[in-house]
């Protein structure tokens, strides 16, 4: 654990102020991610209720994978861009610290729902421990496509001496996001399971394609379809029968269809891998992909609410469920959009909020999230009901 420790110290401007040369050496990895947990609040209550149950601290396993030499490195080229207002450090921030609004633990999800029905195999620890290794590989590769994520696109005729800190974060992007996914794939071939390989393999496809939904600004920031009047029918979780033309500018299907492609199919996959890996039957397996799903849509929405309802003045995601739904009932509102097509940042967003609130937009976002969080509910109960199945319920209804 020595390199832990040096660790620590170098990057200390980044984590805080704090000295950790006293203790860190003599505590186990598990120990030393409870000490860089957020404080408590009733979401992170459930999650540590969550995590006893599973017996293992999940909310930050992508650091327990992250914590050798060649991360460590990498920490220190982060550290210089300490100060700047590059994407790559927000979401660092929230991955490292937690932001109670980012904070998604899949890889918690996933073993609830491994612990919930019992291995149809002799092989009971040999099964687990592919199970949390699915587990951390399944948040790697989503903590990995968020700081892909973060790239700042910088047109080469406006490069100079003022862009040198936005092209060196978005080589240090590249390199912590590529680090992240190669050693996510390194574990996912590691589990030697074909069929696991292959679904998981289909959920990246999505994360890829997801880049390119729809229209885009100069800085790949998604913007909404221009509303459409028809009917708004269900969409199912077959990504590859979506089609683009067939969603856009209607809330309900092209929302759904933007969140399943950008991520939300990983925790499906993550879920069903998860039974597939516990011998369960297809029933099961299809029940699983369905409930990881309709988890990630609740916590989506939520999400999106929260953003909304608060009173910071930030900016939000102009292909979030409130805003498509406010153009649906407004479509005058597509005005304000419609002129900051190269750049997102070029919009009104406290005078968009403002029409977004004057509309049931909010209230349609609530009856999303509780129309998808009682379908989560319901695909558990079908797949067991014990005590690990009611905290899983409880995480839901803490969203």
């Amino acid at each position: 654990m020595a390199f832990v420790s040096r660790v620590f110290r170098r990057a200390s401007t980044f984590y805080c102020q704090k000295r950790f040369e006293t203790t860190v050496a003599s505590l186990t990895k598990d120990e030393i991610l409870i000490l860089l947990r957020p404080p408590f609040t009733n979401w992170s209550n459930a999650i540590r209720e969550a995590e006893k149950v599973v017996g293992y601290p999940t909310s930050f396993m992508n650091l327990r994978c992250l914590l050798s030499d060649e991360f460590a490195n990498l920490a220190l080229y982060l550290r210089k861009l300490v100060g700047s207002n590059h994407l790559v450090m927000q979401t660092a921030k929230n991955v490292l610290y937690g932001d109670s609004k980012n904070l998604q633990p899949w890889g918690l999800i996933i073993l609830l729902l491994s612990k919930s029905v019992k291995i149809r195999s002799t092989q009971t620890k040999m099964i687990e421990e592919q199970q949390r290794q699915l587990a951390e590989l399944t948040e790697m590769m989503r903590t990995g496509h968020l700081i892909h994520r973060g790239i700042v696109n910088v047109p080469f005729a406006k490069r100079s001496k003022n862009t040198e800190s936005a092209i060196f974060g978005n080589k240090i992007a590249i390199l912590l996001g590529d680090y992240l996914l190669v050693t996510a794939n390194a574990m996912l071939a590691g589990l030697k399971n074909a069929d696991v390989l292959y679904i998981v393999s289909t959920a990246l496809r999505d994360l890829s394609e997801a880049e390119f939904f729809g229209d885009r600004d100069e800085q790949n920031m998604p913007l909404p379809g221009k509303p459409k009047i028809c009917k708004d029918e269900s969409i199912t979780f077959d990504t590859t029968s979506i089609e683009v033309d067939d969603v856009l500018g209607k809330p309900r299907k092209e929302w759904t269809a933007r969140t399943v492609f950008n991520g939300v199919s990983l925790l499906g996959r993550g879920c069903q891998s998860a039974m597939i890996l516990g011998k369960q039957n297809r029933e099961t397996q299809s029940n699983a992909y369905n409930f990881g799903c309709h988890v990630g849509l609740a916590w989506q929405a939520a999400t999106e609410l929260q953003v909304l309802q608060s009173d910071n003045k930030d900016r939000f995601c102009l292909a979030s469920a409130p805003v498509l739904f406010a153009l649906e009932e407004n479509p005058e509102l597509y005005k304000i959009i419609d002129q900051a097509k190269n750049d997102v940042k070029d919009v009104d967003y406290e005078d968009l909020k403002f029409n977004i609130l004057k509309t049931d937009a909010v209230d349609k976002t609530k009856m999303l999230y509780d129309d998808h969080s009682k379908r989560a509910t319901a695909y558990i109960q079908n797949i067991a009901r014990n005590d690990t199945v009611d905290m899983i319920k409880k995480l839901i209804n803490t969203f």
